[in-house]
């Protein structure tokens, strides 16, 4: 996003070795002593807003979020706070401040959600929904998996090649959606220009990959000798993502790899 010439560009986690592998990719060093990095925690709702009282940005791109399904349904209370009150405290800081764009990440799992992390970032979606200001535009964007993203599957699977097997997957016929970073990039641009302040767009993945594939694959490509195991799937995990659910109305706009839907706005007091 560094390429698209902005005037300013700041990045926000509570974690500095995040922060750190962030600018070592961005600028080669990782002294972290640029104002542009800042530590802080969007549980945190004065911190934040003091954060952006202070840089006054014209636009947000929320990505923040606890996403470990398996942990997050062990850890229910966790997802929420951060998910939900975290993604509150941004929209209720960005509206006092008037932030006049607002940008929440969303995932696939926010379809007919059965996992704690899906009925979150559901609840992420309906809380951007019920933002009704009129010169505001605060959207929500959802899609799948991003090759090379922090906590990507793929990089499991590469550490277990190089540890000499087992690669562990789920279940032999089970499938996700996948695109690249620089695709989701450009998709969430796109998103900004062409959505309407409430809406949910979610980005037209293709097919969705199987897992057991990309495992045999890997491991064909490493030259080595490695077993796959299959585990059996988790708690809130499901054996075939979707990207839209059953229930949504969909309406494709001005661009062919963007749906549009809304989704029910969060009542006061609902969450």
């Amino acid at each position: 996003m560094n390429r698209f010439n902005s005037d300013r560009l700041f990045l926000l986690d509570r974690d500095e070795n995040s922060l750190l592998s962030l600018q070592l990719s961005l600028i080669g060093d990782g002294l972290l002593a640029s104002p542009n990095l800042i530590l802080a925690d969007i549980r945190d709702h004065d911190r934040i807003f003091e954060i952006l009282d202070e840089i006054k940005p014209d636009i947000i791109f929320h990505a923040a979020a606890l996403k470990h399904l398996a942990i997050l349904e062990r850890y229910p209370q966790e997802a929420f706070k951060t998910n939900v009150a975290g993604t509150q405290n941004l929209i209720e800081s960005a509206r006092r401040l008037n932030v006049k764009y607002f940008v929440n990440i969303s995932t696939d799992k926010a379809a007919d959600p059965i996992s704690q992390l899906g009925k979150t970032k559901l609840l992420t979606e309906r809380q951007i929904s019920a933002v009704s200001d009129l010169d505001k535009k605060y959207i929500s964007v959802r899609f799948g998996n991003v090759i090379g993203s922090n906590g990507s599957f793929l990089n499991t699977f590469r550490y277990q090649i190089q540890s000499g097997g087992p690669i562990k997957v789920t279940h032999p016929e089970i499938t996700r959606y996948f695109m690249t970073v620089s695709e989701a990039v450009h998709l969430v641009l796109q998103s900004v220009l062409i959505g309407e302040g409430g809406e949910t767009l979610i980005l037209d993945m293709g097919n969705p990959v199987s897992i057991d594939l990309v495992a045999k694959n890997m491991i064909e490509a490493s030259g080595k000798n490695i077993k796959i195991e299959y585990t059996g799937l988790r708690d809130g995990e499901k054996l075939h993502e979707r990207l839209v659910g059953v229930n949504e109305k969909i309406y494709r706009g001005k661009h062919k790899d963007i749906m549009h839907t809304r989704v029910e706005p969060i009542s006061a007091g609902q969450t």
